[in-house]
């Protein structure tokens, strides 16, 4: 072995010993480019510049070529590269092959062209790594896209992210390339990197960024029991037929019209029909979900449970998925008052609201429990008079007539004005009434 390598070898395992990787990039390539005149050797590292400086004094920061460290040893420079530490890479990129460098000198000494080796060339990464300039109105990787995506299979999930967020398309040429990755994004990538991805996706475009998912079959294999629902068709009032998945999107497009920012409200709206799947029944010709809501919020906690979620917002998603019917009927004053009692109850309005939209319905249990959730800023003991019309009838010695509801009007009237406060206050009141008004 050559000097250069032995120094080379004796780098990495310093470095190795201080628990970063190493290593040297296509030795055999290299050991043909061999300039024994200049040495010059590519390393590999996760190691960071600063820790490389401590190891090694007299380390330079270098930009050039893809390196970003250059150090030397004896005679020989060693150009130090950016090793591959994404989770989420095919296994036949993750190690370096080629550098910029090493490239250029296979090419003068015609050894080996670029094309016959392995297309990962080591950089220096960041969000955008692998795409193209978003200013130009679509997100497109770069290069091959499908080689692009074998490098980091999350780069499939961050372009639909870039698309929702910026609302510009996807390239249609990386569109194929992550429909044809579909399946390998879930065999590759973390189900934690995934929902980071999600997670910086706005409340306002999730439902775009949801569609996309479908669309590129990812959905599919990380999300079945949301995706299945584009199979089961319902019909409006008006007679048009569409599915629970395309009516899911509509909630999560529009919940955020009256909540914007809302991401846990958004992210409710997509798991509250899941449960429409196990409680679909045929009954009379048509198409019924009894208790979907219940069952609907089990099922969100088995999934948000694969995905992560810490138990508080896995009980937040999952209470507004089991409410989320409770606004849709016309609730009592008692009704009302149990449902305002609820801590996320302005969220479960919301999505009442959006569930409406979606389908063109009717406003009709709405506005009614609207109205009568003004009530609630009554106490429920200003609601009715103190005494009922059977006790003033007996009170006054009246027969039923017009008079007994003037009365008992009065005497709300008088109760919400505070000048009523218990039984016997309301008796005087009703004989003074009486009497004042000269009724008899």
């Amino acid at each position: 072995m050559a000097q250069p390598f032995k120094d080379a070898t004796a780098l990495c395992k310093t470095i190795m010993r201080n628990g970063y990787d190493a290593y040297v990039i296509s030795a055999a390539l290299q050991e043909k480019a061999l300039d024994a005149a200049a040495p010059e050797l590519d390393l590999a590292t996760d190691a960071p510049l600063a820790e490389l400086q401590k190891l090694f004094p007299g380390t330079e920061a270098l930009s050039e070529g893809g390196a970003f460290a250059l150090a030397r040893h004896g005679d020989t420079l060693f150009y130090i590269h950016p090793a591959d530490t994404a989770d989420a890479s095919h296994p036949e990129e993750t190690v370096a092959r080629l550098t910029s460098r090493l490239v250029a000198r296979l090419e003068a000494r015609g050894i080996l062209p670029p094309h016959q080796a392995c297309p990962y060339l080591p950089h220096q990464q960041d969000a955008h790594d692998g795409f193209a300039d978003l200013a130009g109105g679509e997100v497109r990787l770069v290069g091959i896209p499908d080689e692009c995506i074998r490098q980091n299979y999350l780069r499939a999930v961050r372009a639909l992210r870039f698309s929702a967020n910026y609302n510009i398309p996807v390239e249609a040429n990386t569109f194929m390339a992550i429909l044809r990755a579909s399946r390998r994004v879930l065999d590759y990538v973390s189900v934690k990197d995934i929902m980071d991805e999600w997670r910086k996706v706005e409340a306002e475009n999730m439902a775009t960024f949801v569609e996309l998912l479908y669309d590129t079959m990812i959905l599919h294999w990380f999300l079945p029991e949301v995706a299945t629902l584009a199979r089961i068709k319902q019909k409006s009032e008006e007679g048009v037929e569409y599915t629970l998945f395309e009516q899911t999107l509509a909630v999560m497009r529009h919940y955020p019209e009256e909540l914007p920012y809302d991401w846990y409200g958004t992210l409710a709206c997509l798991f509250h029909d899941v449960g429409k799947l196990h409680t679909a029944e045929y009954a009379g010709g048509e198409l019924h979900f009894f208790q979907h809501h219940q069952v609907g919020a089990k099922v969100a906690r088995k999934i948000l449970s694969r995905l992560g979620f810490p138990p508080d917002e896995t009980d937040l998603v999952c209470n507004l998925v089991r409410g989320h019917m409770r606004f849709h009927f016309m609730l009592t004053d008692r009704g009302i008052r149990r449902f305002k009692a609820l801590d996320q109850y302005p969220r479960l309005i919301e999505m009442a609201r959006a569930d409406i939209k979606a389908v063109s319905g009717t406003y009709k249990e709405f506005n009614h429990n609207m109205k009568m959730l003004e009530r609630t800023e009554t106490p429920e003991e200003m609601l009715e008079p103190l005494l009922n019309g059977a006790r003033i009838m007996q009170l006054l010695d009246l027969k039923p007539g017009p008079a007994v509801g003037l009365i008992r009007d009065a005497l709300l009237k008088g109760q919400i004005a505070g000048d009523v406060a218990s039984v016997a206050d309301a008796e005087q009141f009703v004989r003074a009434y009486w009497d004042k008004q000269g009724l008899h």
